[in-house]
């Protein structure tokens, strides 16, 4: 070989390996890249199914799972699709084109001999593949479990000091831990017989081929050399048996996991959105209830349940515990449809309009509030993004918990920790009123929203709001009657059903539950002043 063409074959070899490195960097990129996107669009799938659902979906799944099979299981069958795809390409590529060079350079006669055991490797593998996917599956949902009473265990760890079971949440979580890892043993045990598994048959292939290679040898139909290089092609099957095996194992790991999230998504929707668009203008909220119950219980929630709240108007709702305030709240929101009777707003039941433009006019401060994980300013400005500085102290002085911002650290741009454990209840709770005023809708909702504040700062909220609200619908649900004195009308709920309703100067001259619990109040109230 001469000079110049050594240096072509040089040349040659480089071009190929450059073209090489450059396709499989783009065959890579857009794997990988492909298999990141579905990632995104299975969480926004997730996320979206998860904000339609009602609440007796989140009475089947428990937070934890939820957010196991969006990140956990996402994360599964994104490998499956990225890695997965990609060792089953590669070994496929060089699986084939070894199985050509025995074929076609040595003895094809003998390719088909080293290929017996191979029909049986699959079906063995198969069966593993199946064994797998459901140990997977079991493994996971043990993962979920972890995962949920982790999570139950850091948000009530203020609770959990409280009563002294530190130890007995600890020994909860090592029962949970060790079923996850007895689990995941049992997923490792299929593990652990792909590999020899793929060894044997390619003992087995070995052993036919040298056996049958040396028979050809010794009638003359393949030299010695030719043997040789079979066997050592061979040994070249070794890794894309070994690839595709592994191949197999994550795929069938991303199988099980994709079934999890499918399950998730094809849970159908209770609660189907509308059809029809609100008029611009206030309307008319008409309530028919004639019978709601819960999901899955027998007992109703709520009956003969009938009043009409023109705009502007103010009702007040009160009655004793467990009497169905909160549900007619959650009704009113549309959480559930009703079994008998319907809701209208506009003359239009609320079935029939968009979900969202019914929701957008409401404003709701529940009684458990909620805060995120933000500064005080972004809480109260969820609702309104766009809110200047001067609109956010507004609504808090409103809500009267403008001086209590002032007193953190950091004023307005405190942070107030996972669900507000920075701060009081009460405090949480004015947060939570300046939030739903700043939100500006037409009807405002309080589901005992003032319990965590004293008399006097409820008085001055309510005579605020009473100024505020200029034409605004407002609800206020309380067990503190004197919430609901400039009440336009009072509807006393007891067992689901309307037992006195009318003015606080009507229901307070009536012998029932209004008047005597409102005289127990003011007792109370002269009692504490004298204190």
């Amino acid at each position: 070989m001469t000079n110049p063409q050594l240096v072509n074959y040089v040349l040659a070899m480089l071009v190929i390996a450059l073209a090489v490195y450059g396709l499989r960097y783009v065959w890579r990129l857009w794997l990988f890249g492909a298999s990141y996107k579905l990632a995104v669009q299975l969480r926004q799938k997730i996320y979206q199914r998860l904000s339609q659902q009602n609440q007796s979906f989140y009475l089947k799944y428990r937070t934890g799972d939820l957010i196991a099979r969006s990140t956990n299981d996402v994360d599964r069958v994104v490998f499956a699709a990225g890695e997965g795809v990609l060792t089953f390409v590669d070994s496929l590529v060089m699986g084939c084109a070894v199985l050509v060079m025995m074929s076609v350079e040595i003895s094809w006669q003998l390719t088909l001999l080293a290929l017996i055991p191979m029909p049986i490797m699959a079906l063995v593998i198969k069966r593993y593949g199946d064994l797998l996917h459901q140990r997977f599956k079991h493994a996971q949902g043990a993962f979920s479990s972890l995962n949920n009473h982790a999570q139950e265990s850091l948000t009530s760890i203020r609770m959990i000091k409280a009563f002294g079971l530190e130890e007995h949440q600890s020994n909860q979580f090592e029962q949970v831990a060790t079923e996850a890892g007895r689990r995941n043993m049992h997923v490792a045990k299929v593990d652990a017989r792909f590999d020899p598994t793929i060894f044997v048959a390619i003992g087995m292939a070995n052993l036919l081929a040298i056996a049958g290679g040396s028979w050809m040898v010794l009638n003359d139909t393949l030299t010695l050399g030719e043997l040789t290089s079979f066997v050592m092609y061979l040994g070249l099957m070794i890794w894309p048996m070994l690839a595709l095996a592994w191949m197999f194992n994550i795929v069938e790991r991303g199988s099980a996991a994709y079934s999890r999230i499918l399950s998730l998504l094809d849970e159908p929707l209770v609660i189907k959105d509308g059809a029809h668009s609100l008029q611009p203008d206030k309307g008319i909220l008409e309530v028919n209830i004639g019978v709601f119950q819960y999901p899955e219980t027998q007992r109703h929630a709520l009956k003969d349940i009938r009043f009409t709240l023109k705009p502007g108007g103010f009702l007040g709702l009160c009655g004793p515990t467990g009497s169905g305030k909160s549900t007619l709240i959650t009704l009113l929101q549309r959480h559930f449809d009703i079994d008998e009777g319907e809701i209208c707003y506009q003359n239009r039941p609320l079935t029939d309009i968009h979900l969202n433009e019914w929701r957008a006019r409401l404003s709701i401060v529940n009684q458990s509030p909620f805060l995120f994980s933000d500064t005080v300013a972004g809480n109260i400005a969820l609702g309104h993004p766009d809110a200047t500085q001067a609109q956010i102290e507004e609504a808090a002085r409103i809500a009267c918990v403008h001086e209590d911002i002032l007193r953190l650290p950091e004023g307005y741009q405190t942070e107030v920790g996972e669900r507000g454990v920075m701060l009081s209840g009460g405090q949480k709770q004015r947060i939570s009123i300046a939030r739903a005023i700043l939100q500006n809708a037409e009807i405002l909702i309080l589901d005992d929203a003032l319990s965590a504040v004293d008399g006097q700062t409820e008085f001055t909220i309510l005579q605020n709001l009473s100024h505020w609200r200029q034409g605004r619908t407002l609800i206020i649900s309380a067990h503190r009657l004197s919430a609901l004195v400039e009440a336009d009308n009072i509807l006393v709920l007891c067992h689901g059903e309307i037992a006195m309703q009318g003015t606080h100067e009507e229901l307070s001259q009536q012998v029932g539950w209004y008047k005597d619990m409102y005289h127990y109040q003011q007792i109370e109230a002269a009692l504490d002043g004298d204190l």
